[in-house]
């Protein structure tokens, strides 16, 4: 059996004003997203902001439900109302943030499998590489070139091909 290896290539900044001006911009508008998510059982508000290619940006927040599995995290919302909004409209970028009633979560917080999946399924649709930032409250950021990058092995329309 022959083995591969998977490498990740990332940017890494010690505090989130070490972006670029653009990648601050569009991460401001995500801070300003999760202040407004309904997060009333879990108090972890967060937001997204998706950065279109005719350069609108579109936000969105996590909104819970007392039935657990009927809520939708913020990068879904944005990426759904991007889309619905603007379909012919290509994703540039989306940059995800945080906010907690402590105000201490210092290391990013990373897009969950689901919306990674999401992103993927955009990503390949466009055909063209989406940018992910994202951060914790307080600090740190991590900016990846693709959504491939964080989900290497994914399901794609490929997979749903019958070869008999």
């Amino acid at each position: 059996m022959e083995q591969k290896s998977i490498q990740l290539r990332l940017s890494y900044a010690n505090h989130f004003n070490e972006l670029d001006g653009p990648d601050r911009a569009l991460l401001n508008n995500a801070v300003n997203a999760a202040s407004g998510a309904y997060a009333p059982y879990s108090g972890f508000k967060v937001g997204a902001a998706v950065q279109l290619t005719n350069g609108k940006v579109v936000t969105g927040n996590n909104q819970e439900n007392a039935a657990y599995p009927s809520g939708l995290c913020a990068e879904r919302v944005a990426v759904f109302a991007a889309m619905s909004q603007f379909p012919d409209q290509k994703i540039e970028a989306i940059a995800i943030t945080i906010k907690t009633p402590g105000g201490e979560i210092v290391d990013p917080v990373s897009p969950c499998g689901a919306c990674r999946q999401v992103l993927m399924e955009y990503e390949n649709l466009q055909q063209k590489k989406i940018r992910v930032i994202f951060t914790g409250e307080t600090g740190k950021a991590i900016v990846v070139e693709s959504v491939s990058d964080l989900l290497p092995l994914s399901f794609t329309a490929g997979n749903l091909k019958y070869r008999p």
